[in-house]
């Protein structure tokens, strides 16, 4: 059996994203009993010299719906400046990524099947076919930013666990 570019990308894509809607959801519920204001956790940092849970979220779409236009146009070339939101509108950020990754039908994203695209970012230009693209940039990045964004709220005390982050898995008979 082969997989298709459509359960490649956007069945991916639409599994790793419930999984962080699904977190960003339990932050909320969490801050709320606790007394907490969620537009703290927005600005949380792993590290000091890690981006913020904002640039995470942000990359959501970034890797996903972004993803899939690149292939379209043969060009993906990441955003130069970042929408600045409240944590509110990082959870609209994700519902509306889902909302439109399931607005692509299995035969549209099949027909870019073995399209060249180019990563361009700056100086450095990378060419990808569409499986490769998807395969070794967008899927390893979106689950590097949503696996960011769950261990931000993780330490922050927000209680999740792994299924929180698998989102909704595709199971076949």
């Amino acid at each position: 059996m082969t997989t298709s570019l459509y359960e490649l990308s956007v069945g991916s894509f639409l599994q790793t994203v419930s999984g962080v809607k699904r977190v960003l959801k339990r932050g909320a519920d969490y801050a709320q009993e606790n007394n907490i204001d969620p537009d703290t956790y927005v600005g949380l940092r792993l590290h000091e010299d890690m981006l913020p849970m904002l640039f995470q979220v942000v990359c959501i779409p970034m890797h996903s719906t972004k993803a899939i236009k690149g292939i379209e146009e043969g060009v993906f070339t990441p955003p130069k400046d970042l929408e600045k939101t409240n944590y509110a509108g990082l959870q609209a950020i994700v519902e509306e990524t889902e909302a439109a990754l399931k607005q692509f039908t299995p035969d549209y994203i099949n027909s870019l099947s073995g399209k060249n695209i180019l990563f361009k970012m700056g100086e450095l230009e990378m060419p990808f076919t569409a499986e490769n693209f998807i395969m070794s940039f967008s899927l390893p990045n979106l689950n590097f930013h949503a696996t960011t964004a769950y261990d931000l709220l993780r330490a922050q005390g927000v209680p999740l666990t792994k299924a929180d982050y698998l989102g909704r898995m595709r199971l076949g008979t």
